[in-house]
C-alpha cells in the first residue's frame, strides 16, 4: 500500500458516484491488537460485500484522514486512513495503519463482490 494521495482518491471515490458498489468496511482494536491492555475494551465493527450506491463521497483531513460515503438515506463513514490501493480494476482499498503498522480501519469499495 502507499500513503493517501487525497487527489487519487478523490478521483477514485468519484468513479464509484452513483453506481451500486460493494462495500468492505471493518473496524478493530481487538484481533490486530496484541497490546490491549485487559482493562481495554475490544470493540470492532465488520461489513463485507453491502451493496450501497452514494451520491456524494469526499476525502478530508491532512493525515490521518476521514472518508465519507453520502447515500440515499444517510452515511458511511472512516476515520483514521493512512495508506491506500487501487487494486483490480474497479477496486479502491484504504486503510488506517497504527505507528507500529497495525490495522485499525479498512474501507474497500468494488464494482465486484470482494472474496470471501
Amino acid at each position: 500500500m502507499n500513503p493517501i494521495d487525497k487527489s487519487i482518491v478523490q478521483q477514485a471515490l468519484d468513479s464509484y458516484l452513483n453506481r451500486e458498489v460493494y462495500l468492505h468496511l471493518e473496524t478493530t482494536n481487538g484481533a490486530y491488537a496484541a497490546h490491549r491492555q485487559e482493562s481495554t475494551m475490544t470493540v470492532g465493527a465488520y461489513i463485507r460485500n453491502g451493496r450501497i450506491s452514494f451520491g456524494r463521497g469526499v476525502i478530508t483531513g491532512e493525515g490521518p484522514y476521514r472518508v465519507g460515503l453520502k447515500m440515499e438515506y444517510g452515511w458511511v463513514y472512516a476515520e483514521g486512513l493512512t495508506d491506500f490501493e487501487m487494486e483490480q480494476e474497479g477496486q479502491l482499498l484504504l486503510a488506517g495503519h497504527d505507528h507500529e503498522g497495525r490495522l485499525a480501519v479498512a474501507l474497500e469499495l468494488s464494482l465486484y463482490p470482494f472474496d470471501l
